[in-house]
């Protein structure tokens, strides 16, 4: 058998105009964030389970810590800036989707920082749920001389079946109410935080203004991620969702973000209509389990002209998708529905394994690829369902440990030798 490992023609623009929208209008965000931020302003550096709308409702821009880490492993900008990290005596092998943050900090010329480098934050609120997180958001605040706000939540083992068919309308049904009452009460504190560092007001008339723009947003995305599933062959890949999800991800709640999930519907939708496809002659469809290779994002449509594989899936349109939409009267309980176990969705048993493997079926998924460190329930329940998975060593922004020829070769092998043949199962039955 010959495996073909060579690289092909880079693929990597996008089919779609409202990922370079959405990509343009964040770099003029954020140069108005910076310009905002010189005048005085606030400004907050926030984790991707910090309750962001708090933040929307009360106009201070903030950057999450993933996505800044995501800019600066794009720019290829994190070997040297982890290297420096480990020359002030700080590990740059542990948790570097955050500590990649804090390494940039050390770069105050805007010539050669990403984006002209992080605007100076007056707060940076985090969850410190490993010790590695807390010490990493301490020592960032304090090179920035910023406040520095732990947010606390509950971990709760207990899962229901299918999850998902809860969360929009039923989470009181999901959640340990005693794990929610900790959730409004770390809210209701980081508002007064917020309040008395800068001087604004928390208005509720705002807040729920706020939390219907979420919501509408979502349901958009909800509707083009089952339209990817269903549709063969895929109208598009991972990397036209990627741009075009997370970009309004980090701003919803706002009618710019929801207008770009639904310009991101439309496109995907009159793709379909009209029989466009990413790859015309598709024979397998894979998942990308685990956070975006950012600083390789050719990657993903690499294999397209070599093999007639499609990466059709990742967790940012399907946690869009089934994760973020939350109705309720309370408010501010309704906002804790979903961030108090969002962290458990991903990546904490029982949670995950059966949302991933829901998630597989949907898609008509014939082989998953594994960056990193999935526990092993995750590969048993793909296994359970008749799924092949490859697990990858390497980490989504160090490039340090990325070793693309033999990576590739490893994809390649695999899906030749077990993706194509799951696929001609699937296309049998």
């Amino acid at each position: 058998m010959t495996i073909s490992t060579q690289p092909v023609r880079k693929t990597r623009q996008s089919r779609i105009t409202s990922s370079a929208d959405a990509y343009l209008y964040h770099r003029e965000w954020f140069q108005r964030v910076r310009e905002r931020v010189s005048a005085g302003e606030p400004f907050a550096i926030v984790s991707a389970e910090t309750p962001m709308e708090i933040f929307q409702a009360m106009d201070i821009p903030y950057v999450p810590v993933q996505w800044w880490s995501s800019i600066v492993s794009a720019k290829r900008k994190a070997p040297a800036y982890l290297n420096a990290l480990r020359e002030r005596g700080f590990p740059d092998d542990q948790e570097q989707y955050f500590s990649l943050g804090l390494a940039s900090s050390y770069d105050r010329d805007p010539e050669s920082a990403p984006w002209g480098g992080m605007p100076m934050p007056t707060m940076i609120v985090g969850d410190p749920r490993e010790d590695n997180q807390g010490k990493i958001y301490e020592l960032w605040a304090r090179e920035y001389g910023a406040h520095y706000y732990p947010f606390e939540r509950a971990i709760f083992n207990d899962a229901p079946d299918q999850w998902w068919e809860l969360g929009r309308h039923r989470w009181d049904e999901m959640i340990d109410p005693a794990v929610l009452d900790l959730h409004v009460e770390e809210s209701r504190g980081l508002i007064r935080f917020i309040e008395q560092v800068t001087g604004r007001r928390f208005c509720e008339t705002r807040f729920k203004r706020v939390l219907d723009l979420v919501n509408e947003q979502e349901e958009y995305f909800t509707k083009a991620r089952d339209l990817v599933a269903r549709t063969v062959p895929s109208p598009i890949t991972v990397t036209d969702t990627f741009t075009s999800v997370m970009m309004p991800q980090w701003h919803r709640g706002t009618e710019w973000a929801r207008d770009k999930a639904r310009a991101f519907y439309e496109e995907v939708e009159a793709r379909v209509r009209n029989g466009e496809a990413a790859c015309p002659a598709e024979k397998v469809r894979l998942a990308w389990f685990g956070t975006g290779l950012w600083f390789n994002v050719d990657f993903y449509d690499s294999f397209i002209a070599s093999h007639d594989a499609v990466f059709v899936w990742s967790m940012y349109l399907g946690i869009a998708a089934d994760g973020y939409a939350r109705y309720g009267e309370d408010p501010l309980r309704t906002l804790s529905a979903r961030y108090a176990a969002f962290v458990q969705y991903l990546t904490m048993e029982p949670w995950p394994s059966a949302w991933y493997v829901k998630e597989a079926e949907l898609h008509q998924i014939d082989g998953v690829v594994i960056l990193g460190g999935a526990g092993p329930f995750t590969e048993a329940a793909f296994h359970k369902a008749g799924v092949p998975t490859l697990r990858i060593r390497g980490h989504n922004v160090d490039s340090r440990q990325w070793r693309e020829e033999e990576i590739r070769a490893q994809v390649c092998r695999f899906i030749e030798e077990e993706a194509r043949l799951h696929a001609e199962r699937r296309r049998s039955r």
